[in-house]
């Protein structure tokens, strides 16, 4: 089986931030990382679920909506994929993100947490959701990081081989 292009990335120096995971298709997979994978504490699973719904529904309301595809988070919980159809670079969903963000922040519910519209509604956290979103912009605004760091492997002949 061929390796998927993701476990390629060198998650122990993988920084918040947004990269593209990839583009193929016709299609722009962003990575919207988060938190420093294990380094820093994942993304609470309500405050991840809320995320979820208030990103989902700014994006598919957003100026860019025609061209979303799928928002939703990672199952590692440190970030959110963003699939979009499009010529959207990541200086553009850093734009579209910080917007979504700081709208994020203005919110006092998170839409569809219903029994009838979530499969588990009352797993939402909107406090920890926005602490979360607050602490993301920032680091988007202050420290922006959009070049994964691939892993090197060697092998026992010796070779080495770079995913770069």
């Amino acid at each position: 089986m061929e390796v998927i292009q993701s476990f390629t990335i060198d998650h122990t120096c993988l920084m918040p931030g947004i990269y593209v995971s990839r583009q193929d298709k016709g299609f722009t997979t962003f990575d919207l990382r988060i938190t420093a994978p294990n380094r820093e504490p994942a993304v609470g699973v309500a405050a991840m679920h809320s995320i979820e719904h208030l990103m989902a529904t700014w994006f598919r309301n957003s100026a860019a909506k025609d061209d979303v595809v799928y928002v939703g988070p990672m199952g590692c919980l440190t970030g959110m994929y963003v699939i979009m159809t499009g010529n959207y670079t990541v200086e553009d969903m850093r734009r579209l993100t910080i917007e979504c963000l700081e709208w994020i922040l203005t919110q006092d519910e998170v839409p569809a947490t219903t029994p009838s519209t979530c499969g588990n509604y009352l797993m939402h956290d909107l406090p920890m959701c926005k602490w979360e979103c607050r602490r993301y912009a920032n680091r988007l605004r202050n420290d922006f990081h959009s070049e994964y760091s691939k892993l090197q492997v060697t092998l026992k002949d010796g070779m080495v081989f770079a995913d770069a």
